[in-house]
């Protein structure tokens, strides 16, 4: 005969575990888009939460009365958050390069509103948010980042996070190193360009004074901006793997700094 039996204690553990799992999910990428309804996210956490609960074994008593359990939903929702927000930021990756070229192609001024970031952005660095945004899905970032979450009981257990601030800091010092380096690599073949373009500019300067380089300049460099930008269609694939790459090893630290 079948157990469905339900008790105050096995409800609490559930309303644990959603909260973690309701925390990742209002910041992780994909699934924080700003499209998807609350009540959509709410009753994906709590169906989530729901079927861990039947595949996570509940740990010990981990609370003592209200307080202890207000305290026990904190450190969950501190949990999912962090987790979450690991993966978060590994979109400015590409937001920063994105800035950059449009900053040496001289389309700085022309931005757009970003609703997932909630912020202006470069018509650029939107270009490449949304298309490296479309191969991460395709290549199965929401499915890792939903494993994560669940896998994250088995390592960090309910109640049992131990938020270590140094080695999160140390994280997010790590994080802004390869921010720099991944970023500079996406930008450079238009850096590369528009630099020999402006040495070749500044040397036509010299030779013919009397013509105005710079509004030839403005134009020259739009124009091969916009070529270069094209030719680096097929490095898109590569750029997805790199901030792929860079999600896996944030969320990882991250998560090494709560245990």
């Amino acid at each position: 005969m079948i157990d469905v039996s339900f008790s105050l204690i096995d409800f609490e553990y559930i309303l644990l575990i959603t909260v973690r799992i309701a925390s990742f999910v209002f910041v992780a990428p994909f699934f924080s888009q700003r499209g998807v309804p609350a009540q959509a996210k709410i009753g994906l956490s709590f169906l989530i939460g729901v079927i861990l609960f039947s595949v996570v074994p509940p740990p010990e008593q981990v609370f003592t009365g209200v307080f202890g359990y207000g305290v026990a939903v904190l450190k969950e929702g501190i949990t999912g958050l962090l987790i979450g927000f690991a993966a978060y930021i590994c979109n400015s990756i590409v937001i920063f390069a994105g800035n950059v070229i449009d900053m040496d192609i001289g389309l700085s001024m022309a931005q757009e509103y970003n609703p997932d970031m909630s912020m202006q952005i470069t018509s650029t660095g939107n270009l490449y948010y949304y298309l490296i945004f479309a191969l991460l899905i395709a290549t199965g970032m929401d499915r890792y980042l939903l494993r994560v979450a669940c896998d994250s009981f088995y390592v960090v257990p309910i109640g049992g996070a131990v938020f270590e601030w140094d080695s999160l800091l140390l994280s997010m010092t790590t994080y802004m190193g390869d921010l720099f380096v991944i970023g500079f690599r996406i930008f450079l073949p238009v850096f590369a360009v528009i630099m020999i373009m402006n040495c070749i500019l500044g040397v036509m300067a010299k030779v013919a004074p009397q013509m105005n380089m710079f509004s030839i300049g403005i134009q020259l460099k739009i124009l091969v901006g916009f070529v270069v930008l094209f030719l680096m269609i097929f490095l898109f694939p590569s750029v997805a793997n790199m901030v792929f790459d860079e999600i896996k090893k944030m969320v990882v630290l991250f998560i090494e700094g709560m245990y």
